[in-house]
């Protein structure tokens, strides 16, 4: 199996950019599932199983060319609020997924993380959850997230119950709160800040994702509705981003290039 490197590598030349402005952690909103299919005359639950196919194949295309870090924003703490029948549908397809999909993850080296509350998820989807998430754990491949009943307030809320907490146990002195302390009591801190933010169906709001991590991501917007996202529309997302001049707030200029793409 290749390394990171050796895939960055060749992902580089492929795509005519620097090694070095390639993206580490790629997040995606994945937005239009429900639209695809209206505009198809399906049913909006064929939007959704369409779009777990689109899932299956950008996370293998990431593995393939040497993202260490994926995150899917798949379904927010306000989708509850959608229609009972499709929120149904939409449980059930994630616990048939998790399942089907766990065998891939191991062939893949792929380590399955979670974003966002177990408690109000069904029993049977949080099994599946919790037993892919315990049998990908010692995989050092891709880091592959899916942010689930997740919401970005919330988590930024919960960070700031277990620091008052802490405080209140003598465990640490307010003065010393730091971003660091907020980052160490997100719900995965070991993951790094996204590089870029991929939105479909030309959507252009963070819609609660990943509030305190996207300070300094680059965004990325696609016409296309989320089923037919491609692998190609990938590349040119990566393209675009690796054209960024990233500064952080810094005046210097780290320069720019064009691609031959």
């Amino acid at each position: 199996m290749k390394s990171f490197e050796e895939k960055r590598k060749e992902t580089a030349e492929r795509l005519a950019i620097p090694v070095e402005r390639l993206p580490h952690h790629i997040a995606i909103i994945m937005d239009g599932n429900g639209r695809w299919a209206v505009k198809k005359g399906l049913p909006r639950v064929a939007g959704h199983q369409q779009g777990g196919k689109t899932v299956e194949r950008i996370s293998q295309y990431c593995v393939n060319i040497g993202i260490e870090h994926l995150t899917l924003y798949s379904f927010s703490a306000e989708n509850w609020k959608r229609p009972k029948q499709e929120v149904d549908f939409l449980m059930s397809l994630y616990t048939r997924y998790l399942a089907d999909f766990r065998p891939n993850l191991m062939k893949n080296n792929v380590k399955l993380l979670h974003l966002g509350k177990l408690d109000n998820l069904p029993a049977e989807l949080q099994k599946e959850l919790t037993r892919t998430i315990q049998e990908t754990s010692g995989n050092n491949g891709m880091t592959f997230s899916i942010a689930l009943n997740y919401s970005g307030r919330d988590e930024i809320i919960d960070a700031v119950k277990k620091l008052a907490q802490q405080c209140k146990n003598g465990k640490l002195n307010i003065d010393d709160i730091n971003e660091n302390c907020v980052n160490q009591n997100l719900y995965q801190p070991q993951l790094p800040e996204p590089d870029l933010l991929i939105r479909t169906a030309n959507e252009r709001r963070v819609s609660n994702f990943l509030l305190w991590q996207i300070s300094y991501t680059e965004f990325y917007v696609c016409k296309k509705f989320w089923p037919d996202f491609t692998e190609k529309d990938l590349d040119k997302a990566i393209i675009d981003f690796a054209q960024r001049e990233r500064r952080f707030g810094n005046i210097n200029a780290a320069g720019t290039f064009s691609s031959k793409i």
